[in-house]
């Protein structure tokens, strides 16, 4: 891995939909001296408009379709072997809607991120939103975590808080939410191109120091 940056972080970015996260990833490291460089981005969908980001910032493409393979475990093996064409020291999800094998996550552990539009471990899975505001939550968010084998039960990385308010609905919380995410994904994929996150077996480390379960907390 990168030990300065000096020499840019290679990051692979997998996504299926509109890469949001993807265009303040591109936002946040278009400067020649970032820490990070997005080396990639790989989708499952051919249609994709991320791809289209991705293009624009003249960043290389590549499209996979699962539904050309027999099976999670096929799909995962040639899409490994797609990523590790570009030597990533980093593989960030952004949007990728698969659900990821055992092989898969054990081949980049430590170096596989993602984003999800909770307050982990609240609300695992889809609809977070939704479900924050039936539960009558006051405050809602989104983190950033290393991915293992548990659905959305990595060691968290960064979480960014926000106050639910009383006229808020699933469509404006999820606006709301977008924005916190387009600032700590960036953030955290520099701490780890800056070789200051790192994970090993006690969980995630900032600057060396073990991370509360919480994460890194941002309120807003």
């Amino acid at each position: 891995m990168p030990a300065s940056t000096q020499t840019p972080c290679n990051v692979v970015v997998l996504l299926s939909g509109t890469g949001s996260n993807l265009q303040a990833m591109i936002d946040s490291f278009k400067d020649s001296d970032s820490p990070a460089r997005i080396r990639a981005v790989i989708s499952n969908r051919a249609d994709a408009l991320g791809l289209q980001r991705a293009r624009d910032a003249g960043i290389e493409t590549r499209v996979l379709e699962h539904a050309t393979f027999d099976g999670r475990e096929a799909f995962d093996a040639a899409l490994m072997a797609l990523i590790d064409d570009f030597a990533p020291d980093l593989v960030v999800l952004a949007g990728f809607m698969r659900i990821l094998s055992a092989g898969f996550v054990s081949h980049y552990q430590g170096r596989l991120l993602n984003i999800h539009p909770s307050l982990l471990p609240r609300y695992k899975g889809l609809h977070t939103h939704q479900r924050a505001l039936e539960a009558g939550d006051r405050e809602h968010g989104c983190s950033v975590h290393f991915v293992t084998e548990e659905l959305d039960g990595g060691p968290l990385v960064v979480q960014s808080v926000i106050s639910v308010e009383l006229h808020d609905s699933p469509a404006s919380l999820a606006q709301r939410v977008h924005a916190q995410e387009h600032r700590i994904y960036p953030l955290a994929i520099r701490w780890f191109a800056e070789g200051r996150l790192r994970l090993d077996e006690q969980g995630a480390r900032l600057d060396g120091q073990l991370l509360p379960a919480s994460g890194h907390l941002i309120r807003n």
